[in-house]
């Protein structure tokens, strides 16, 4: 990514190393700052001070997806090897990625398969490599699984984490306050990030100045679409309600606000052409790029990416290349922390001056 004809370089002190809440004494979760574009302004504040910057009428798209203890130790030979486990398929195969573990996060992927490897797990679980994703790279295979992957992970799992986090958190850290359990044991590789940093006292204020809240569900996999890879089908569901409650956010005059990626990519596949959102729940492998556009997104609440990332690819279908360019400029100079325990970004429409005469 450049940012106003010059390359963007995140340093890595901007990288957030641990949660807010853990930065100092007092601190909670919405101890974060947040960066706002209304077009190409740009202006700096608390993550507190959402319910001011938003307004009556306005309607947040959260995504419920609880996120899962996704990373399990495992063997193969006399190898020490990470699993990551990303996305369950119709079929029940799991979407899987190796990777070495290194004692900072498991950060270096390792080649998959060949077709038959095993990886022996723990509770005498074994996994067995069959092909390789169609969409993906060399990292992503779908694999059989001898044992109850869910059960697995509940016993056996812990949070994926990077090495540019300082070190290993509960998986009660890595969790939104919109996230639900599922029935099925389903749920997100990473956590949806962008809603970290409400809290129940947050979500009240708001819904109180007459903010609505519209949940939707989208679990998603491993981050590998950060390499540009393109993205494999996923779970999500818009329910009949939230479906209601943006159509009708949309015909008052309310701006429909996604809380994250996910969000986006869960109400544009349910949205029409005519930019209707109908109840809709399945697989999508939509990609939101500047050239397809949004439907129904106006504005959007998200943490800061890598230069690199697909998804400012999106930032940019929302808002514009010279909305994002000049928030991604600001955020490095006013030293913005970056990835799931970072800073948040909200875009919204450019204001225009009200006239009495139009």
């Amino acid at each position: 990514m450049s940012v106003l004809g010059a390359p963007l370089c995140v340093p890595d002190a901007l990288f957030a190393r641990v949660p807010a809440e853990q930065r100092g004494a007092g601190l909670g979760r919405d101890a974060v700052r947040l960066l706002v574009s209304h077009g190409t302004t740009v202006t700096h504040h608390a993550f507190t001070e959402l319910p001011t910057l938003l307004r009556a009428g306005d309607l947040l798209v959260v995504n419920t997806s609880r996120t899962l203890a996704a990373a399990v130790d495992g063997r193969i030979g006399h190898a020490r090897v990470v699993v990551h486990f990303s996305t369950r398929g119709e079929d029940g195969r799991w979407a899987v990625e190796l990777r070495d573990p290194d004692g900072k996060g498991t950060t270096r992927a390792r080649a998959g398969g060949p077709a038959g490897s095993v990886v022996r797990l723990p509770g005498d679980v074994r996994l067995v490599y069959e092909e390789r994703l169609a969409a993906g790279s060399g990292r992503l295979w779908w694999v059989r699984v001898s044992g109850d992957v869910p059960d697995l992970l509940r016993r056996h799992g812990r949070p994926i984490r990077y090495s540019y986090t300082e070190r290993d958190q509960p998986l009660s850290a890595h969790q939104t306050v919109f996230a639900l359990p599922s029935a099925d044991g389903a749920g997100s590789a990473e956590m949806p990030s962008a809603g970290r940093p409400f809290t129940a006292a947050l979500v009240a204020e708001l819904v109180s100045r007459g903010v609505q809240f519209a949940p939707v569900t989208l679990h998603t996999g491993v981050a590998s679409q950060e390499a540009h890879e393109p993205p494999y089908p996923e779970l999500f569901e818009v329910p009949r309600s939230s479906a209601r409650l943006i159509n009708a956010a949309r015909a008052g005059g309310g701006r429909v606000v996604a809380v994250g990626t996910t969000a986006v990519r869960a109400v544009e596949s349910a949205a029409g052409a005519d930019g209707v959102v109908r109840a809709a729940a399945g697989r999508t492998d939509l990609v939101v790029t500047p050239e397809r556009g949004v439907r129904v997104v106006d504005g959007l609440l998200t943490g800061l990416h890598e230069p690199q990332a697909s998804h400012l690819l999106m930032l940019e279908a929302v808002a514009g290349r010279a909305a994002v360019d000049r928030g991604y400029a600001e955020a490095v100079r006013r030293l913005y922390l970056w990835h799931e325990f970072g800073d948040v970004h909200l875009l919204l429409p450019e204001e225009r001056p009200h006239c009495e005469r139009c």
